[in-house]
């Protein structure tokens, strides 16, 4: 019998998925849900003309960045991946997108857009001179 979970957003059958799998999922729809609430108090606040309400709004949204970092804590202690990537960018400094070069000596091995830079060189005159 398929059973839903609080997301509709599984992409495989669930009783192919293991529990590991779907606890991930259940923690990053979680996550997802709690950036989305930051968003919401964030824009009410800001929009808010009580001082008094902006205040209970501003301590809501903390509240929800809470709860993400909690989500994410818990996602970086039981997925590796998760792990690796956060201790390489949480707390980096310099250009974010340098982060990644300075770590593993290359870009993204994984096609995603880097930010252009008019430093940046495609090692075509390295090529000159080669026979």
């Amino acid at each position: 019998m398929f059973r839903a979970m609080s997301s509709e957003s599984l992409h495989e059958p669930i009783e192919l998925l293991s529990e590991d799998t779907k606890n991930q999922h259940r923690a990053i729809v979680s996550l997802m849900e709690e950036l989305e609430a930051v968003d919401w108090y964030q824009q009410r606040a800001e929009a808010c003309t009580d001082p008094e309400l902006k205040a209970v709004l501003i301590h809501n949204k903390n509240e929800e960045v809470e709860h993400a970092m909690m989500t994410l804590e818990w996602l970086r202690r039981k997925v590796p991946v998760f792990a690796e990537n956060i201790g390489t960018y949480v707390g980096s400094t310099g250009p974010i997108v340098s982060v990644e070069q300075g770590a593993t000596g290359h870009g993204s091995a994984g096609g995603g857009a880097e930010a252009p830079s008019s430093s940046v060189s495609l090692g075509i005159g390295s090529l000159k001179g080669m026979k």
